[in-house]
């Protein structure tokens, strides 16, 4: 075996080189973030052939002293930390002192650079690794830096570049990384000589998101904003109705730095559960400050991945600045008509956006008002309240879902709303008493509640409204019908709505269910004779192993051995429902078909998952003839439910048309 020996210099920075400098891309990304901690007002990125050819920015930061200039591209030399605890309290972008000694290993590399102070710049060349003394030069202050040929001594990696299109790509999204967390830095992108992106510094982050991403997406976004024990949340969610495929346009930003979490993430998707169709991801450009103290940046050489000393308390604050935005909001999907062709005959090119996007404008406006000062430390704006940790409840009727048939749509009582038949009421209903064991979800411990029961109220708080267009007091409702068996449609004094029966029949029935599992109150049926089920070994031990949720929702499994289940109960509501079915549909569910993914996933999924089940089969079906007093009862029972726009599975339950769309597609208006 070969003796151990010190590696060289030249060897330990191509190893750092390794594991900071992937591609290009992460170049541009070091470079900036070293022209943000010079206090740098604007910066100009240049890059030739994807960066492999050439890269150079500029800044006109505090500029590097003429004795610090070597000390640069020395491996592990920073100005910005003195010890090993200056690591758990880390205030700048940069502070490893890799990434400048990195690069020098495996480019041509010239930096330039002045102080306020000096009277003439000094300029040092590096030639992959290859230090040359620095020497005087003419350069305004600020500093610029050339990198040329990288990873030229490593052909090995350079093979492994994509195309100089997919390069940029990597470049330009950690521009817009860099410029959406820094909206008051003036910032220019050019690629061979042409400018890509020139933002002139603004003091309304919504700016920046509109040039990056288009009206389209700016237009629809929601400001949220909470501020908990010294952590301050603040930014810009997406409506339901904008959702992507992928999780590309959730930005979170720490201190002003990108990152990356898996819990945030996590309580980000939570937050618009029953809003998206499965597979389907919110939209979202959130900021988080809080003290350096409560997080470890150095877990990661890119720093991307962070630690945080409470995720518990981010995970929460971030999940009720959401969903109580949410429930203050008009969030019922609107009708989109083919505006932009015109109405032939009328000379109409368009017609203007329906009014809850016109008042989503107006909320951006004033949140990017409230930020412009923040941003500027001004004083005269008051702090945010702080939003309860959750919100109240919606109480439903007294009438029992037994059935499968029209009888589960139920009659409104004359008075209004009314308690259970259990005598169980909103009031008494405790979601933290639902189920005291936590489980484990993506490094996020919560409980069976958690999924299925909406926020409720600090005990002293007072209810919060819920926006809804269609809860017209007095409007008739026989002026709704049934179409196609199908859906509703509904006149309301601003346009129409049109309703699809099984979908809001279906959150309905979810939401009463949930809330008789919250108490403990769910109504089941015995079976004189236990139903057998064969199954696999391995499918009968999945089922088994979530039987203790199974029961929390009224349906009985008991194990008969040799891969037979024996169901001993079901919920009184699904009178009809082939049982066969239904447990093989959670067998699928548990496979991984569905949100509940694999069998370890949380108890909370698998529960929320039966139940999402369940009010589906229970609900009225499409193609299914209502009665005018099941229709009117269909919509009465609307307005007692936490969120009546979303069915259990993210579906729209109604979209509307406004009045003034109709005349302007019809003509009526010039």
């Amino acid at each position: 075996m070969p003796r151990i020996q010190q590696l060289s210099a030249s060897v330990v920075n191509k190893i750092a080189a390794g594991e900071v400098i992937e591609r290009p891309a992460s170049v541009v990304k070091e470079l900036l973030e070293n022209s943000l901690d010079a206090l740098s007002s604007r910066i100009e990125v240049d890059v030739t052939a994807g960066g492999t050819e050439l890269i150079r920015i500029v800044d006109d930061g505090e500029g590097i002293h003429p004795d610090d200039l070597i000390l640069a591209v020395t491996s592990h030399a920073t100005s910005k930390i003195r010890s090993a605890d200056d690591l758990f309290d880390v205030h700048t972008m940069g502070f490893r002192g890799e990434a400048m000694a990195s690069v020098a290993e495996v480019s041509r590399l010239r930096v330039r650079s002045r102080q306020e102070s000096a009277d003439h710049g000094m300029e040092l060349v590096v030639d992959l690794g290859r230090v040359e003394p620095p020497r005087p030069c003419g350069c305004p202050m600020g500093t610029q830096i050339e990198i040329r040929n990288l990873f030229e001594n490593t052909p090995v990696r350079r093979k492994f570049l994509k195309t100089i299109s997919t390069e940029f790509g990597h470049i330009a999204e950690q521009f817009s990384r860099i410029a959406l967390a820094n909206p008051r830095l003036h910032m220019v992108l050019r690629h061979n000589d042409k400018i890509v992106h020139e933002l002139p510094a603004t003091d309304r982050p919504i700016d920046r998101i509109r040039l990056f991403f288009g009206s389209d997406v700016a237009d629809e976004l929601i400001p949220v904003e909470s501020e908990q024990d010294g952590t301050r949340m603040w930014g810009y969610v997406g409506h339901p109705n904008n959702s992507k495929s992928s999780r590309r346009q959730q930005y979170l930003f720490l201190n002003g730095r990108w990152i990356q979490d898996r819990s945030l993430q996590h309580a980000l998707t939570e937050a618009y559960r029953g809003l998206l169709m499965v597979g389907r991801q919110p939209v979202a450009f959130l900021f988080i400050e809080l003290p350096s103290d409560r997080v470890d940046v150095n877990v990661h050489p890119t720093k991307v991945e962070v630690r945080f000393r409470d995720s518990q308390q981010l995970f929460r604050q971030l999940l009720s600045m959401i969903r109580s935005k949410f429930l203050s909001l008009d969030i019922q999907s609107q009708l989109r008509l083919p505006g932009a062709t015109g109405v032939p005959g009328t000379g109409l090119t368009g017609f203007s956006p329906p009014t809850p996007v016109n008042r989503q404008r107006e909320l951006v406006n004033e949140f990017s008002d409230w930020s412009t000062s923040r941003l500027n430390g001004g004083g005269d704006v008051a702090p945010f309240k702080p939003f309860p940790a959750e919100l109240p409840r919606i109480p439903m009727q007294q009438d029992s879902f037994e059935n499968t048939s029209l009888a589960t749509v139920l009659p409104a009582s004359v008075n209004g709303e009314r308690a259970f038949e259990s005598n169980v009421t909103a009031d008494r209903v405790d979601p933290n008493g639902f189920d005291p064991d936590s489980v484990e979800s993506d490094n996020v411990s919560t409980t069976d509640a958690d999924a299925i029961a909406s926020p409720s109220a600090e005990a002293s708080g007072s209810p919060v409204p819920m926006a809804n267009p269609a809860a017209n007091a007095g409007w008739p409702e026989s002026r709704a019908m049934q179409i196609h068996d199908c859906y509703l449609v509904v006149e309301t004094p601003d346009g129409m709505t049109v309703i699809d029966q099984h979908a809001l029949h279906e959150r309905i029935v979810y939401e009463h269910l949930r809330t008789r599992v919250l108490a403990g109150a769910v109504e089941s049926q015995r079976l004189l004779v236990p139903q057998p089920i064969e199954l696999t070994g391995t499918e009968a031990a999945a089922l088994l192993e979530q039987s203790e949720s199974f029961n929390r929702a009224g349906l009985g499994l008991e194990d008969f051995g040799n891969g037979t289940i024996l169901v001993t109960r079901y919920p009184a509501m699904l009178k009809k429902v082939d049982l066969n079915e239904l447990v093989r549909d959670l067998l699928a569910k548990l496979d991984g078909g569905g949100a509940a993914g694999v069998q370890s996933s949380a108890r909370r999924d698998i529960l929320d998952e039966l139940l999402h089940m369940m009010s589906c089969k229970a609900a009225v079906k499409a193609g299914q003839r209502l009665s005018q007093e099941e229709i009117d009862s269909l919509l009465q029972q609307r307005h007692l439910v936490d969120d009546a726009h979303h069915c259990p599975h993210g579906r729209p339950t109604a979209l509307s048309l406004s009045r003034m769309e109709l005349d302007r597609q019809f003509g009526r208006l010039g």
